[in-house]
């Protein structure tokens, strides 16, 4: 579009308010370009535009910055954008004057809110505030308080705009509710009397003042520019309202007050050219004197709601009461016969209402919309649709995470399908909508930032309208430590507080560190609590052991002292050392700050205070790693800046307990902000909200669940404007919001319209409703369209055309029916490998691998760990595979009971220490107390029962153990072990021979578990390591007794002949090849319970439950404790085919010659 002018000089701007409707976006933009080329402003003078979002003012600057040949001005510079609510204060000061009207209201809600908190405690004992009184009667942290009057300050704020007239009556003492529109005047409740007498008490309260609240300066200003022959020097010469869908009357007021000197242009998005204020409810409330638009022809003046369905659109009439009342509002003020001349002068239009194509299913929609146009009267009048109308388009899913998959291959396909039409798409023609961004944010992370840039599939995507609380690490970690006082300080939380890189640069902590300073937390026994007194500030125990004041005493010990003696009852922690001991340094600062601010914020305090500690807390916890992290902490300052003085202003400086300052700071962060980020030349993904209608060639809508929109917001129960039969034009509804805006998204799209919703239960396949305002749109196309080729007078035509448009995808993305040439073509997925999944299993999993080939002979060790664990060894040794051995998470909690795990652990390091000692006695207590100290026992009484126990045992053990060496001293002579079968070659030293009873030889094995079963006999599954040694040695041509002690028996494997023993080893290494090829189906503990079967019959069934576990009686089996089991064998059955029972001669001979001995 060019810009070459009529006129060959300057245009004057000339005061006015003129006011331009259309129905496209783009048309509004382009008239708004050439206009202010035409009249450009001078040199340094900004050009004023009010806009109600961010994503409005970013696109209308790209617009402007277009090259002039494409319809833009070639720069966009120069451009004040401003919400219309700031500019109209900003306006009242420059009529009225800088001294008698304040930067801020003293009855701006940020000012309202601390005043309202300070004055209700000072009033709640009159008898208007009965009703407070009860409310607030149980308050002891003043939430309840602080939440009132917030959503008091933020009603008050709204009656200043909506209901001048009520605060006017209720300021003279008449506690009534007005309605001119209806010429009523209703008494006000007692029950509500409070409001009234609270306004009351605020213009008493801020004196001199009382006159500088929105409606009377409003007011005011209203006459003095009545009054005005000059404009006032600080008033813009010209004022662009772009692209707002609904003003309250007095901001129309006030703009048609500037308009004497200024020029106010309103850019209006009206989707309909007819006057379509009649076919709505509440149609009298806007007896206008005059009509900017003529009625569609053929509609009568005033028509019978009855009658409605046969004169007007039914999704105008269903969605849009919300722009009906502003565009109303509009032509009481509105007077087009001054300003039609200009622009017909200049051969445009004010009315720029531009037909469709008609070749789609959406623009004959949108068309319909224009017109005025009420469905069929006849089903024979449908009109037909096409299967390939991709324009208009259902998607049902089962969860939002499909949802997001499903919108990546629709995205993917349809700029495959416009490159192949030679209309390609960018990803800045893509809009995505949801009601709630939050609770989509990661499943798009998920789905759309898995695949990198340079994977065709990738597709750019940024996701605006994000809260930064609970979302960005920064934001946490403040959180986290403004909740100190509440904290029990878990090293969970604190970890987490590592991992924010602000507040690692500010300690300056390594991220190279963490890894170090995790394993030397856990080790120290750090689990939770500062000290002691910390613990005890939240009414528990104040015990020392596993906090972090323990842990860091055994940290720094440990550094002092490496292997040393415990010293004042501290256990070293001689891990901390070297280099990295530099990393204690840091980690020390980082608690002595988070005591300090512990003690800090448990005390309410003045807003003053609260502002030079918050403050500290920024300057002392974070330094900035990026931009955007500078960018939050200035904000984070600037907020608390705000804050005191709103206190200050609002003459409050009574003590804040924390928690209420806690959420007015970080609430403050997330308020909406024109310079957010918006449509940055990628798909964008945000919060459906009001007033962001942009046009885009595609536009997205998910999440168009029954409940979740229209989005339920019930008003306050004091909210009078919401008591029925209180409704004005103009007044702002959360449910009228969303239906406006779902109008809205329906006329901005100019290609396709995706639509989908969780329709589907996830668990049960049950269908889900959609949006009312979905199924409204679904049931006004089911009724005006039929499918092409259908019978337009069947009663199935409405269900087919539905079915045919909406396509209900699988629960899983990786479903066959996504790979099947047959299925619905409307199932496709670009995610190739979700292909892989349905290869057959002969073809992946079980692909044989190279015969395996020893590097080296094996040690006892390997041979150990095969016949314990064979399904893990090979994972572990032949495909370098480790299941479930990720980094753990912390745990937060001191054990309150060891495990099995734990005790034995616990148990081998007491026995360890008696024997190494060689006393059973003091040398076991002495153990068992330094496990204690090292935080590895429970605390309190738990402990000191946990550690007689060990004692107890642990003096069985060890004293048995120094009896048994003490009987049969130990031999200097050092044997090699040598033995070589198919292949494998396994060599060793045999160092521990005894001398044994007549002579013989001897060996001692100390098994720190119980070697008995509960219902007798022996646990065969404890002794495999000794068998190894056992069998090895007579291999070698040894003959000797092993002989293991254990806290309840004493087990001995008698001697074998080296036949059998050659024999059995040569087994033992056959199925070690065959086993390092493919996962053998074998498990130890299964396989001992079907071998020690009394009963052949019974074998399997034992086998099965030692597997599998019982659910009934909660035992796991031994598949739920070992996922390498679960991966290669994941039931009993699996296992049993795959030649369970060969194996079994591997266990077999143990129970030959292990027997109990009867002396222990």
């Amino acid at each position: 579009m060019s810009h070459s002018l009529d006129l060959p000089l300057e245009a004057p701007i000339e005061p006015g308010l003129m006011v331009i409707h259309g129905n496209r976006m783009e048309d509004l933009r382009d008239l708004l370009a050439a206009w202010l080329a035409r009249a450009p402003l001078r040199p340094l003078e900004d050009e004023l535009m009010l806009v109600q979002s961010n994503g409005i003012a970013q696109w209308l600057k790209w617009a402007l910055a277009r090259p002039v040949d494409d319809g833009g001005l070639g720069v966009s510079a120069a451009i004040d954008v401003q919400l219309p609510g700031r500019f109209l204060w900003t306006a009242y000061r420059s009529v009225l004057g800088r001294d008698a009207v304040p930067t801020t209201s003293p009855f701006d809600k940020s000012r309202l809110c601390w005043r309202l908190l300070r004055l209700l405690p000072a009033h709640l004992h009159e008898p208007d505030f009965a009703p407070l009184r009860d409310f607030l009667r149980n308050d002891p942290d003043e939430r309840k308080r602080f939440q009132l009057t917030q959503r008091v300050a933020d009603l008050f704020d709204q009656y200043q705009v909506y209901r001048a007239d009520w605060l006017a009556d209720w300021e003279h003492g008449n506690y009534r509710l007005r309605d001119e529109l209806r010429g009523e005047h209703t008494s006000l409740a007692a029950d509500q009397r409070w409001q009234a007498r609270l306004w009351q008490l605020l213009l008493d309260d801020v004196g001199e003042e009382r006159h500088n609240h929105r409606a009377a300066v409003h007011q005011a200003f209203i006459e003095r520019v009545g009054q005005l022959t000059v404009r006032p020097p600080r008033l813009p010469r010209r004022i662009v309202v772009f692209g707002i869908s609904s003003l309250p009357q007095q901001t129309l007021e006030a703009l048609t007050a500037l308009a004497r000197f200024s020029q106010v242009l309103l850019l209006v998005a009206n989707p309909c050219r007819h006057y379509w204020a009649d076919i709505i409810e509440d149609r009298e409330l806007l007896k206008a004197a005059q009509r900017r638009h003529a009625g569609k022809p053929g509609l009568p003046a005033e028509p019978r709601y009855e009658d409605l369905h046969l004169h007007a659109n039914p999704l105008l009439a269903a969605w849009g009461r919300q722009g009906r009342d502003y565009i109303r509002l509009l032509d009481a003020f509105d007077r087009p016969e001054r300003y039609r001349p200009q622009f017909a002068a200049w051969n445009r239009s004010i009315d720029l209402f531009a037909d469709t194509d008609g070749g789609t299913l959406l623009r004959q929609v949108q068309q319909a919309i224009l017109d005025l146009e009420p469905l069929p009267a006849e089903p024979t009048l449908r009109r037909p649709w096409r299967d390939r109308d991709g324009s208009l388009r259902f998607h049902v899913a089962h969860s939002p995470q499909r949802e997001v998959e499903i919108l990546h291959d629709q995205l993917l396909a349809m700029f495959e399908q416009a490159e192949q039409a030679g209309a390609p798409l960018s990803p800045r023609d893509v809009i995505v909508m949801v009601p709630d961004i939050q609770a989509y944010a990661p499943h798009v992370q998920a789905v759309f930032g898995r695949l990198p840039p340079n994977d065709p599939r990738h597709l750019p995507y940024a996701v605006a309208d994000q809260p930064t609380r609970g979302a960005v690490p920064l934001m946490v970690a403040l959180e986290h430590l403004l909740s100190l006082p509440e904290s029990r300080f878990a090293v969970s939380d604190l970890l987490d507080l590592l991992d924010v890189p602000a507040l690692r640069r500010r300690f300056d902590i390594d991220d190279a560190g963490l890894p170090i300073l995790r394993r030397w937390i856990e080790g120290a026994g750090i689990r939770w609590g500062l000290d002691a007194a910390q613990k005890q500030s939240l009414d528990l125990p104040g015990v020392e052991q596993n906090s972090w004041r323990f842990g860091l005493r055994r940290m720094l010990l440990g550094y002092a002292v490496g292997q040393g003696e415990s010293w004042q009852g501290i256990a070293p922690y001689d891990e901390v050392g070297g280099l990295d001991a530099a990393l204690v340094g840091p980690l020390t600062l980082l608690l002595d700050r988070l005591e300090q601010c512990w003690e800090q914020m448990r005390a309410p305090a003045t807003p003053t205070e609260w502002h030079a500690r918050l403050h500290a807390l920024l300057q002392d916890c974070f330094q900035a790693e990026d931009s955007d992290d500078s960018d939050r902490l200035t904000r984070l300052g600037d907020a608390l800046d705000a804050w005191r003085e709103a206190c200050a202003e609002a003459d409050f400086e009574s003590p804040l307990p924390l928690g209420i300052v806690r959420e007015h700071w970080l609430g403050a962060m997330d308020e909406s902000r024109l310079s957010q980020r918006f449509m940055g030349g990628a798909v964008s993904f945000c919060t459906l909200m009001p007033m962001r209608a942009i046009p885009f060639r595609v536009v997205c809508l998910l999440g168009m669940n029954d409940g979740d929109y229209p989005r339920q917001q019930a008003p306050a129960d004091f909210d009078l404007m919401a008591l029925p039969g209180h409704a004005r034009p103009g007044d702002r509804s959360r449910r009228e919001d969303d239906r406006y805006l779902f109008l809205e998204a329906l006329v901005s799209a100019r290609d396709t319209l995706y639509i989908s919703w969780v329709g589907r239960n996830v668990r049960d396949n049950s269908a889900l409703p959609p949006s009312v305002l979905l199924g409204q749109l679904r049931d006004y196309l089911a009724a005006g369209w039929h499918r092409e080729g259908d019978d337009p007078d069947s009663l199935a035509t409405a269900h087919a055309l539905l079915d045919a448009m909406t396509t209900v995808h699988p629960l899983q993305p990786f479903s066959r029916r996504y790979f099947n040439a047959d299925a619905d073509p409307h199932l496709f997925t670009y995610a190739r490998e979700w292909r892989e999944a349905h290869r057959s299993h002969q073809d992946t999993a079980n692909a044989d691998l190279p015969d395996w080939q020893p590097d080296a002979a094996l040690g006892i060790t390997q041979l150990r760990g095969f016949l314990a664990q064979p399904v893990r060894t090979f994972f572990n040794q032949r495909l370098k595979v480790y299941f479930g051995e990720l980094e753990a998470e912390a745990s937060d909690d001191e054990p309150f009971v060891l495990n099995a795990l734990e005790q034995h652990q616990a148990s081998t390091a007491v026995v360890q220490s008696a024997v190494r000692a060689g006393d059973a006695g003091d040398a076991v207590l002495s153990a068992a107390r330094q496990l204690a100290r090292e935080g590895l026992l429970p605390p309190g009484g738990f402990g000191e029962l946990a550690q007689d126990e060990l004692a107890r045992e642990g003096h069985v053990l060890a004293q048995a153990w120094l009896d048994a060496c003490q009987r049969w001293p130990l031999l200097d002579d050092k044997i090699e072990l040598q033995h070589e079968a198919h292949g494998v070659r396994v060599e060793d030293w045999l160092t521990d021979l005894r001398r044994g009873d007549n002579g013989a030889l001897l060996r001692l094995e100390l098994a720190a578990g119980k070697l008995a079963q509960k219902g007798g006999g022996l646990r065969h599954d404890k002794l495999s390591t000794a068998w190894i040694i056992h069998l090895l040695a007579h291999a070698q041509g040894l003959t000797l007794t092993t002989r293991v002690i254990g806290i309840d028996a004493q087990v001995s494997l008698r001697p074998i002949i080296r036949e059998e023993a050659t024999r059995w080893l040569g087994e033992l290494l056959a199925a070690l090849r065959v086993g390092m090829n493919a996962p053998l189906p074998l498990a130890r503990r299964t396989a001992f319970a079907w071998l020690q079967a009394a009963d052949e019959g019974k074998a399997s069934s034992q086998a099965q439950q030692a597997y599998d576990g019982n659910s009934f009686g909660g035992r796991h089996g031994e598949r739920d404790e070992d996922p390498y089991l679960t991966r290669a064998w994941p039931t009993f059955e699996a296992l049993l085919d795959g030649g369970f029972e060969h194996w079994l001669v591997l266990y077999r001979p143990l129970l030959e010659i292990a027997t109990m001995d009867e002396e222990a």
